[in-house]
């Protein structure tokens, strides 16, 4: 309200003779002054005119000062805050470890971010939406202090990974994960190897070292819904496992280990099986201690700033 009305009565003077004070006094031009001052002129007047171009002025660069900083909505206090909106809002679909789900279309928010690269970008994305995306805008009730906090939080889910170390080598772990671990049988790397298992071009950026070494160890300790498998009865008694691809009230897609893709009609099935066990087998038994810290090293350096 006092910025609402300061901001008014500066309006208002702009139509009157505050404007020519000012410049007269800015000018201070021995030619003759376009406006007649009159005996009421003196400096108490013209301040008194002035001070509320000077407190708005004032005030707006206090504001491009604001925007300048950053994000101001980004101490402890308020990413916490932001955390407890994301697990209520937003965890629907990127989950509540934001890592995002394939089948809805929520990338993972934990690593580097392809449509922001700050705060003030998560932000307008936030307030927005994407076109063409399942992203839509946030509530425009929600109020620009909430969202600057949820900005926040999703900001701190990247990680600094130049700051973990690791144990292992990443040039020997490369060896084992090209020559012995057969690992490209199954996954892509950089354009090139299978599409039975996520791809890996960046999974430095996704997963921990301490997250790698449990899935080479232990694959099926967490399996996300993409990488489930199905095995599937037809009702001419005929059957077909594979990757769980689609799956939904009236259809069921998989890709077997061939990389085919079968598609059926729920009506089509007499049965479906679905396992939620990983298809990667473990390596605890095929490496040991150090050829694991090898491999969670050369597989942690597979991210965007960093060279194996």
């Amino acid at each position: 309200m006092v910025f609402s009305s300061l901001f008014n009565n500066a309006q208002q003077l702009r139509h009157q003779s505050a404007y020519k004070i000012a410049s007269a006094i800015l000018t201070e031009s021995s030619q003759p002054q376009p406006f007649d001052f009159g005996p009421r002129f003196s400096l108490h007047y013209v301040s008194r005119w002035l001070s509320p171009f000077l407190v708005l002025n004032l005030f707006l660069a206090s504001v491009g000062l604001a925007e300048d900083a950053g994000n101001l909505y980004n101490t402890t206090f308020d990413i916490n805050a932001g955390r407890s909106y994301f697990e209520k809002q937003c965890s629907r679909c990127h989950g509540f470890d934001a890592r995002g789900n394939d089948e809805v279309g929520a990338p993972n928010l934990t690593g580097p971010l392809t449509r922001a690269s700050s705060s003030a970008g998560i932000y307008t994305i936030l307030r927005e939406g994407i076109a063409g995306t399942a992203m839509m805008a946030v509530d425009p009730e929600v109020p620009d202090s909430q969202l600057w906090q949820l900005a926040a939080y999703i900001e701190s889910l990247s990680r600094e990974s130049a700051d973990i170390a690791v144990r292992g080598s990443a040039e020997v772990g490369k060896a084992l994960f090209n020559d012995v671990g057969e690992c490209l049988d199954c996954h892509m790397l950089n354009g090139k190897g299978g599409r039975l298992g996520p791809d890996l071009s960046n999974i430095g950026s996704e997963l921990s070292p301490d997250e790698l070494g449990l899935a080479l160890i232990d694959p099926s300790a967490k399996v996300e819904p993409r990488w489930w498998s199905l095995t599937l009865e037809d009702k001419n008694g005929t059957s077909r496992s594979g990757l769980r691809m689609n799956e939904d009230s009236f259809s069921v897609r998989i890709m077997d280990a061939d990389s085919q893709l079968w598609s059926y009609p729920r009506s089509a099935l007499r049965r479906v099986v679905r396992s939620e066990e990983s298809t990667m087998p473990s390596y605890a038994a095929r490496f040991n201690d150090t050829q694991i810290d090898d491999l969670v090293a050369f597989l942690y350096s597979l991210r965007p700033e960093a060279t194996p």
